[in-house]
């Protein structure tokens, strides 16, 4: 029997008729679940949410799916003012209901809660990093259910740059663009083909996500705010099938990359309301709603500076670091920390640095040819049994990888923001902590063997970027940051030689 259970939010339950968005996701969910044995709940306040509806034939309907699925009982005696207490205002009853919902995730009652409702997403990581963790999109829990169960299985993405004449208009990833905008195949042909505009594809059985990018000036742009490099996102667009947040944040990483390498000084992506998990994913990663569409089509923005980035009042170094990625704050109380990785784990985190027969790091974010490179997300989770604690969130963490059998062997490869570290004291824990974010199988958790007596440390960051080329462990013998052996475990630099490591990064700012 698995380890896992899923509670199901009541919108993903009246999503069912949406044959667009949720369904073919939802399908896999339900398969993949029955497959493995693994319980997916609803919940009795769903049935208070429905009932609520006043569609009668709809809410009958509703109530109908709802029936289906094992239901979570209430919590007696659970008032309205512990909820607003532990989730914020609950002005509405949704807002009742939604924060009951987090209760019963924080209770045990369930491992995950699935839900497209992006307001649950916002109030669960208000409440607390790792529930908000544990609050996914249907198609991260049906990634997360396939690298649990699944790991052969699970493809190896890449994100490959071709022009828009590579791509067939009759894809079924453009069926809900066309819903949206009808003219769709005429610009596709007159604008993106005709044009030959450069798009990161990845397939994925088929074509599972897409942006077709443009260079604008303020002189040339539906931008607001006008600067002088501009980078348009006239296009991004995951399968509904493969919707969520790693595929989604795997494109939008070559964004961030390409146009911090690049000296963009802003880009900006036009999306609806509808593509919630689209809209949540960039929200994250400090987009800004400039403006609305007559049509409705909503436009964001983000500008970029190759500048140091500065601290700001009333909001914590990581969080200012989320909302400017990538760049990171490393003014002179920063903290920073060496973490050793043997050559496996830094395989599974890193997999755009796994084959070293492939061209060099500045094909990774765009700067030359068109590389076949495997990538995957923004946010990691790294896990071991260090005693070392790792400062406050914000801090910095290069990843040293030890010696290998493939390069780069015994170098600082990576760096990475620190978000939390959390201890798990049984399989369960380290499932549960690790949430959407993990690539670790339910063999690969249970290795761990992780007890009350030997903890196993879940460490949650943010990959800001590559070192471009690797400092090798001789350079960092002549610096003076390692002595004698290298390290086998977590250790912190000192100010001085964060110094001299920061000029080496490369990756687009003055840190």
């Amino acid at each position: 029997m698995s380890i896992q259970t899923y509670l199901i939010d009541t919108n993903v339950i009246i999503g069912l008729e949406d044959h667009h968005t949720v369904q073919p996701a939802f399908a896999a969910l339900l398969s993949i679940a029955s497959k493995h044995k693994v319980g997916v709940l609803g919940h009795e306040a769903s049935r208070d949410d429905i009932q609520r509806d006043k569609n009668a034939d709809r809410r009958k309907i509703s109530l109908s799916k709802l029936d289906k699925f094992q239901l979570l009982k209430k919590v007696r005696g659970l008032e309205v003012a512990e909820l607003e207490r532990k989730y914020g205002p609950l002005p509405r009853p949704n807002d009742i209901v939604d924060a009951t919902l987090l209760d019963a995730i924080e209770r045990g009652a369930a491992d995950f809660l699935v839900t497209e409702d992006r307001g649950l997403h916002e109030r669960a990581r208000r409440a607390a990093p790792e529930l908000g963790r544990r609050v996914l999109f249907v198609a991260d829990a049906v990634a997360l259910l396939r690298t649990t169960y699944e790991p052969v299985e699970t493809p190896v993405r890449y994100v490959e740059e071709v022009s828009a004449n590579e791509i067939k208009l009759t894809d079924e990833i453009f069926d809900s663009l066309r819903e949206d905008y009808p003219p769709f195949d005429t610009w596709w042909r007159e604008k993106c083909v005709r044009e030959r505009r450069a798009c990161w594809a990845v397939f994925d059985d088929g074509l599972a996500g897409l942006i077709v990018r443009k260079d604008e000036t303020a002189a040339d742009t539906d931008a607001t705010i006008k600067v002088d490099k501009i980078l348009k996102i006239c296009t991004f667009k995951v399968r509904p099938e493969k919707r969520g947040v790693k595929l989604g944040e795997l494109l939008l990483k070559k964004v961030f990359w390409f146009a911090q390498a690049n000296k963009y000084d802003l880009a900006y992506v036009t999306t609806y309301s509808s593509q919630v998990a689209l809209i949540d994913l960039l929200e994250y990663y400090g987009f800004v709603n400039t403006k609305a569409k007559h049509d409705g089509e909503l436009v964001y923005e983000k500008e970029f500076s190759r500048a140091p980035l500065a601290a700001a009042s009333g909001m914590s170094n990581f969080e200012r670091d989320r909302l400017n990625y990538p760049r990171f704050i490393a003014r002179p109380d920063t903290r920073a920390f060496v973490v050793p990785i043997k050559e496996g784990y830094h395989d599974t985190l890193y997999p755009d640095l796994k084959n070293p027969a492939q061209p060099d790091l500045f094909e990774l974010v765009g700067l030359t040819g068109s590389p076949k490179r495997p990538g995957n997300t923004i946010r990691k989770v790294y896990l071991c049994r260090a005693q070392s604690n790792l400062g406050p969130a914000g801090s910095l963490l290069f990843f040293y990888k030890g010696k290998s059998i493939s390069q780069p062997s015994q170098a600082l490869t990576a760096v990475g923001v620190f978000e939390e570290v959390s201890a798990a004291a049984s399989t369960k824990e380290l499932m549960q902590l690790t949430g959407g974010r993990s690539v670790y199988s339910e063999i690969e958790l249970n290795d761990w063997r992780a007890a009350a007596e030997r903890k196993v440390k879940v460490i949650n960051y943010l990959l800001a970027g590559y070192i471009d080329p690797p400092i090798e462990l001789t350079e960092l013998q002549d610096f003076g940051i390692i002595k004698g052996h290298p390290p086998q475990s977590i250790f912190e630099l000192s100010r001085a030689h964060l110094d001299v490591l920061l000029p080496r990064l490369n990756l687009g700012f003055t840190p």
